[in-house]
């Protein structure tokens, strides 16, 4: 970077048209396969699915999944928060989350929740610095990853508590 260039991280929608962004993501991050049901919840989720952009080079995203608990209260289920490696510790995962959490916060809702392989520290920490905390351990939840173990990680939203 040369002195002085201020370096942009944008937010941007998912749409039709830079879903392709997404799915080559999703293909550069995780270990799984992402089918079409998983697409269609993150286009209806609308502002809760986002890319990170830093200097127009889509870099990261969070895909994210409206669900309806019993008594009409929603929920949110963070399918997936992802930055390809050369652009971690910038803040743009913090950015992602935030942005969701501020969402939740505008809009009543108090729970957000998301699974994490057991053996990932380095997201467990990340997520716990928001205030989630390990709610249960699912045995065997992943089918071709090794470990096969998650975490379920909870963040009962009080009022905005987004981190810097």
């Amino acid at each position: 970077m040369g002195a002085g260039r201020e370096v942009q991280i944008s937010l941007d929608g998912v749409r039709d048209k830079n879903l392709m962004q997404l799915k080559k993501l999703n293909t550069a991050l995780f270990p799984v396969r992402y089918n079409d049901k998983y697409y269609a919840d993150a286009l209806a989720s609308a502002d809760f699915t986002k890319l990170a952009y830093y200097s127009d080079i889509c870099v990261g995203s969070i895909a994210c999944r409206l669900e309806k608990k019993e008594g009409g209260a929603v929920r949110v289920y963070i399918m997936t928060l992802g930055v390809l490696a050369p652009y971690r510790g910038l803040g743009i995962g913090t950015m992602l989350l935030n942005h969701v959490l501020d969402l939740c916060s505008k809009q009543n809702i108090s729970e957000v929740y998301l699974h994490v392989q057991t053996n990932n520290e380095d997201a467990i920490n990340f997520y716990k610095k928001f205030g989630f905390e390990i709610t249960e351990t699912i045995q065997n939840y992943y089918t071709n990853i090794t470990p096969p173990d998650c975490y379920v990680l909870t963040n009962n939203i009080t009022q905005t508590q987004t981190k810097k």
